[in-house]
């Protein structure tokens, strides 16, 4: 279900912000409940609410909407190449040569 893939989205955003979902609904105004529903995917925010969410998140659309939204390859190919660059080099080798080879592989089947 779409909600339950956003909602897990904020819950990632707000941790990596360090905040409580008490923490997030005192920054927010909204309540620790509607948080909690968000997250779990059992609800989802109307328009205003949503970009209340994403600006106190510090994000934009595409860290919450990436899992959801079809052309969203150049979101998640940035993340990953943020990710990739904090291994150690040995790491990024090895993760390299693996996507390398699974492109190969790909291109061969098109």
């Amino acid at each position: 279900m779409i909600d339950k893939r956003i909602g897990k989205r904020i819950k990632e955003c707000r941790e990596r912000l360090g905040l409580t979902q008490e923490q997030f609904a005192e920054k927010t105004g909204l309540t620790p409940n509607y948080i909690s529903t968000l997250e779990r995917g059992a609800s989802f925010p109307r328009c205003d609410k949503l970009i209340l969410i994403m600006n106190a998140l510090e994000t934009n659309a595409d860290a919450i909407f990436c899992d959801v939204l079809e052309h969203s390859a150049d979101y998640q190919a940035s993340v990953l190449s943020r990710r990739l660059e904090a291994l150690p080099p040995r790491e990024q080798k090895r993760i390299l040569d693996i996507l390398e080879l699974m492109i190969r592989q790909a291109e061969e089947n098109n």
